[in-house]
C-alpha cells in the first residue's frame, strides 16, 4: 500500500515578504504589479483574502476590495532560495519528491512508514520541521493517492492537515462539492451541475455509459478519480511540457511594427529558454488578450523539431498577423513552444538543414 503527502505551502510569497519584513506580518500583503501598470496579484496574504482578493486577480479590483493592501513587488530570487530550503528538507525524508511548483510537491512516504512510523506523526513532524527552519506554514494531505491528498491539503488552510486512512476514500470525497476534484474546471462543473451533480459521491454513482458520454476518453480515469482511485506515481523529474514568455502592456498596442518587435523579443527569450534546457519543440502558440480582455490562442505545428529564434519569430509572427484588423488592439501577447521530442543524435541532426524562415504552408494547427 502506498502512502502519499501532498505539501502545500501557504500564502507563499506573501509569507516570505511577511518573514523578511516584520513591519508586514499580520497586514494585507498583496505581492504583484501595480495597478496603474496593469498588474495582477500574484499571492494575497490570509489577511487580504478575507476581502475577497485572490491570486490572478487584477491589482486595480484588489485594491478596491481591499483598500489598505500593501502592494509589495515579487522578489523571485528569493522565492525560489526559500523553496530550495523546503525542498531539501522534503528530500531529507524520501527521495520520492515530485515538486508541482515553487510552493507544492507530492512526496511518496511509503518506504518511510513501512520502517515503523505513522503517516500521521510523518506529517506533524514535517509540518514542525518546515516551520522551525524556514518560519513558513505547510497544510498537508496525507492518504493513499495523489489525488486524494492534493484535495485534503486545500481542505482546512492555512496551516490544515488532512489524514485519510487507506479504505475510507470514496466517503471521504463524497459530500465535497464535484469541482473539488481533478480535472473538473468550472465549464465541467456547470455541465455535470445541469446533469444534477453536484458532489463527487453523486459523480461516482453513475453508469459508465454516463461517464463515456460526459467524458469521452477521460471515462474511466474521472470515474476512478471520484471513488477514490489514483495509481499514479510520484514522478520524481518532471518534464516541461510547454515553455512561453508574454508581457502585458501598460497602454494597448495595434500597430503591426511594435506587435512585431514584442513578438520577436519573447520568441527569443523562449528560444533560450529551450537551448538552456536542452528542449526542441515542434508546435508555436501565440497568446492574446484584447482591450476588452478577450483571450484566445492561435498555434502552428512546424514539420520538424527546433529551438532556433528565428523559426519561432517568424511562426509567431505569421500567427500574429493573421490576427490584426484595423482598430483592434491588444493588451497582452505571449509566445510559447510546446510538443517536446528527445534531442536528436548528432548525426541525425546534421542530415539536414533546418530553414530559416517558415512557409505558411508549413502550418498543420489553428486556433486551440
Amino acid at each position: 500500500m502506498r502512502h502519499i503527502i501532498h505539501a502545500d505551502l501557504d500564502a507563499f510569497y506573501a509569507t516570505v515578504e511577511q518573514l523578511d519584513n516584520p513591519e508586514l506580518a499580520g497586514k494585507p500583503v498583496l505581492v504583484g504589479g501595480r495597478p496603474e501598470n496593469r498588474g495582477v496579484v500574484a499571492t494575497a496574504s490570509y489577511e487580504a483574502r478575507v476581502f475577497g482578493v485572490h491570486s490572478a486577480m487584477p491589482m486595480r479590483t484588489a485594491i478596491h476590495r481591499c483598500p489598505q493592501g500593501i502592494i509589495v513587488p515579487p522578489r523571485f530570487t528569493r522565492y525560489r532560495e526559500m523553496s530550495r530550503k523546503v525542498m531539501a528538507i522534503f528530500r531529507d525524508l524520501t527521495d520520492l519528491v515530485e515538486p508541482i511548483s515553487m510552493d507544492e510537491a507530492y512526496l511518496d512516504v511509503t518506504a518511510v512508514v513501512e520502517a515503523g512510523q505513522k503517516p500521521l506523526a510523518i506529517a506533524i513532524d514535517l509540518k514542525n520541521r518546515i516551520a522551525e527552519e524556514t518560519g513558513l506554514t505547510l497544510s498537508v494531505g496525507v492518504g493513499t493517492c495523489k489525488s486524494v491528498t492534493k484535495i485534503g491539503s486545500d481542505l482546512d488552510k492555512p496551516d490544515g492537515l488532512v489524514v485519510v486512512q487507506p479504505g475510507d476514500e470514496a466517503e471521504f470525497l463524497a459530500p465535497l462539492a464535484v469541482n473539488k476534484l481533478w480535472g473538473i474546471g468550472p465549464k465541467t462543473a456547470e455541465r455535470l451541475h445541469r446533469e444534477g451533480v453536484e458532489t463527487i459521491g453523486q459523480l461516482a454513482e453513475q453508469p459508465l455509459e454516463w461517464f463515456a458520454r460526459m467524458f469521452g476518453q477521460r471515462a474511466i480515469g474521472v470515474r476512478d478519480k471520484a471513488m477514490g482511485r489514483d495509481d499514479e506515481p510520484v514522478h520524481t523529474e518532471r518534464v516541461a511540457k510547454s515553455l512561453s514568455s508574454e508581457t502585458t502592456f501598460t497602454s494597448d498596442i495595434g500597430d503591426a511594427a511594435e506587435l512585431r518587435a514584442v513578438v520577436e523579443r519573447k520568441a527569443v527569450d523562449v528560444a533560450h529558454q529551450l537551448e538552456r534546457k536542452d528542449l526542441k519543440g515542434r508546435t508555436v502558440t501565440v497568446k492574446l488578450r484584447l482591450s476588452d480582455f478577450t483571450t484566445f490562442t492561435r498555434q502552428a505545428t512546424l514539420p520538424y523539431q527546433t529551438n532556433a529564434e528565428e523559426p519561432i519569430k517568424e511562426t509567431a509572427w505569421a500567427l500574429l498577423s493573421a490576427e490584426l484588423e484595423p482598430g483592434r488592439t491588444f493588451r497582452l501577447l505571449g509566445v510559447g513552444v510546446t510538443n517536446f521530442v528527445e534531442p536528436e543524435e548528432p548525426e541525425e541532426a546534421e542530415e539536414r538543414q533546418l530553414p530559416l524562415f517558415v512557409d505558411d504552408d508549413d502550418f498543420s494547427g489553428d486556433a486551440t
